[in-house]
């Protein structure tokens, strides 16, 4: 009740019977009224008191609140201006409302740029570079709205600044149409990215398309290649360019290969494709022309080029090139067909004796079908142990007996009947089966002549690829072990070829085997460049002169000479001279003459059976021809 109208209360409750007011009664009615509120105002004065408190401590607290949130704004700069990317944020007008130091510095921008409500379109226009037209967004204006954009979508920017520099934006679209967006510099990123992309399509040493390039655009050319246009394709081998690699070094080598990319580029021309396929494979790809002149002539320039020596430092190399050519549509409308017709072409050509192209025939397919059904039965024969070696004598001359026995390696194919060793020999080196057939000789040739007199001595050819793709040292000591064979009763034979392919490789490993007592003989001497330089490498203990040197020793004085010429040097060497191919007995009298140490061929005996050789030693001299017998070489 409001005071005014409880005082008039108590004033008419206060008048007397006269009408006036009772002074003392109405002095009683205020003090009862006072007394009943007492209490009233007792509580109201304790709740001002506790309000004065609490304001105090709200007010302590807005202001620790404050402080907080002044620390927390300063954070929110610290991290927002560190950050390693941009950093923006627009309205749904397009308009700035947030954005850090790095988003001025990744645009070229200034502080008075990227003042708040700065429009969008107006900081690109002062943006120190141009978007790419490839990833522009569908409106130009660079405003998304609702309506045009997906809510939450992502969508990507890239700029390239005018220095250089590419500036990637990821916008994130909400759904009021404002914008948030990241930028980045993703030059270092995008230069590997193109670097990697690049070196999966060239090759690295020479700069050339690879041959996944060179699939690819063999694959472009024939799509698009017109009903009556030809296409040629070019597959080059360098003629035994891994004796480089091996003889002067891969750094060396490469030089080289460099060298002749250019050379091959000059004569391809920028109209043409060339690709490096392999170490010492190219390919060119030749269109628009007329087939098969220009691709003729294009073989016979790259020939030439080619013909003249190559210089690494102060050495000169002399290389040669094999080609194989298919021409599209006749040779091949895919490209897996005419690489591979290529491919077979280039196999006849340095089949033929190299240095020449060749260009795909149907009978080169039906030949290389058969080449592949050899090389099946072959592998077949690996596993089957289809083969058995003959044995053809080592005769002594002085003493006048067999002192040993050279193995050769014979396929009785069940089919076939007998394969040539050299139909199967160089197929089972291409395909990498001789490492296998070789163990598997030594391994036999050792277990046949355990079987023989304590001075019979055995001889088994050794290939290039055996030092190369196996352990020779190992594969020898299982074979001696298996068999309780001396090492001193056997001896191995290498060409010249081996030395060729890795000198440095392969004399370790010829020291190793003379250091157990194995015997070292150079076959086919004569027949190579360097046959004088490779006897002072190595210190053989035979060297064994090719039978075309003895064809017309008995007529032709100039051979004669030669032959005595070599027998005098390998005494002079302290070697052991065995001469190969001696089929009559004026050769074999005109041997012993010129003190030659040993001979081989028809006039002892042809290669027999192993179980025939207790036979060939049983007989008794007879000028030599101890078991001759015609018969078909091989």
């Amino acid at each position: 009740m409001k005071a005014e109208a409880l005082f008039w209360q108590q004033c008419s409750q206060a008048v007397a019977a006269d009408g006036s007011i009772d002074a003392q009664r109405l002095m009683e009615l205020v003090i009862a009224t006072y007394r009943v509120h007492e209490s009233d105002y007792d509580e109201i004065e304790r709740s001002a008191e506790t309000l004065l408190r609490e304001n105090h401590a709200l007010r302590g607290n807005i202001s620790a609140l404050s402080q907080a949130f002044d620390g927390q704004t300063k954070l929110f700069e610290i991290i927002l201006n560190n950050l390693p990317l941009g950093l923006s944020v627009f309205d749904a007008d397009q308009r700035l409302t947030l954005s850090n130091i790095r988003f001025r510095q990744l645009f070229g921008l200034t502080q008075e740029d990227v003042t708040a409500g700065a429009a969008i379109a107006d900081l690109t226009a002062k943006m120190r570079g141009t978007e790419s037209a490839g990833v522009k967004p569908g409106r130009r204006s660079g405003r998304h709205s609702s309506a045009t954009a997906r809510t939450g979508s992502i969508r990507r920017r890239e700029w390239v600044m005018d220095d250089g520099r590419i500036i990637q934006s990821m916008v994130t679209i909400l759904a009021d149409g404002s914008n948030i967006a990241i930028h980045a510099d993703i030059t270092e990123d995008r230069r590997a990215a193109e670097r990697i992309t690049y070196l999966a399509h060239h090759d690295p040493l020479t700069g050339l398309p690879n041959r996944i390039h060179f699939r690819e655009q063999v694959d472009a050319t024939l799509t698009e290649r017109k009903p009556d246009e030809q296409i040629a394709l070019v597959h080059l081998n360098l003629d035994g360019f891994k004796s480089i690699n091996n003889t002067m070094g891969v750094s060396a080598g490469d030089t080289i290969l460099q060298q002749v990319a250019a050379r091959i580029r000059i004569s391809a021309g920028s109209e043409n494709t060339l690709a490096r396929l392999g170490s010492d494979e190219f390919a060119i790809l030749q269109t628009g022309k007329q087939q098969p002149w220009n691709v003729t002539a294009l073989a016979e320039q790259i020939r030439q080029e080619l013909s003249a020596p190559f210089f690494h430092g102060e050495k000169q190399v002399e290389l040669s090139v094999s080609m194989g050519i298919a021409v599209a549509p006749d040779d091949g409308e895919e490209t897996d067909i005419l690489l591979r017709n290529a491919g077979v072409a280039l196999s006849h050509a340095k089949a033929d004796g190299r240095k020449r192209e060749r260009f795909f025939t149907g009978e080169m397919e039906a030949q290389m079908q058969l080449r592949h059904a050899l090389e099946a039965d072959l592998k077949a024969a690996v596993e089957n142990e289809e083969f058995e070696l003959h044995y053809q004598p080592l005769y002594d001359l002085s003493q006048r007996r067999i002192c040993g026995f050279e193995a050769l390696i014979r396929w009785n194919h069940p089919v076939r009947g007998r394969v040539p060793p050299m139909d199967f020999i160089p197929l089972a080196e291409e395909v990498g089966l001789v490492v296998d057939i070789g163990r598997w000789v030594l391994r036999q040739a050792c277990s046949d002549a355990a079987q023989w007199p304590e001075g019979i001595k055995v001889a088994v050819n050794v290939s290039a690829i055996q030092f190369s793709s196996s352990d020779l040292t190992q594969d020898v000591s299982e074979a001696l072990g298996a068999a309780s064979l001396s090492p001193s009763r056997l001896e191995l034979e290498i060409t010249e070829s081996v030395l060729m392919e890795n000198l440095g490789e392969v004399l370790p490993i010829l020291h190793a085997l003379k250091e157990r007592g194995i015997r070292i003989s150079m076959d086919d001497f004569g027949t190579g460049y360097s046959s004088l330089s490779y006897l002072s490498s190595f210190p053989f203990d035979k060297i064994k002169i090719d039978k075309s040197f003895v064809n017309d020793i008995v007529d032709n004085k100039e051979a004669h000479a030669i032959m005595h010429a070599i027998i005098l040097l390998g005494d002079a060497l302290g070697m052991r001279v065995t001469v190969e191919g001696v089929e009559t007995a004026a050769q074999l009298a005109l041997l012993e003459r010129e003190e030659c140490d040993e001979i081989q061929g028809y006039h002892i005996s042809p290669p027999r059976p192993a179980g025939d050789v207790a036979h060939l030693l049983s007989l008794p001299p007879n000028n030599g021809a101890v078991a001759h017998r015609p018969q078909a070489k091989h």
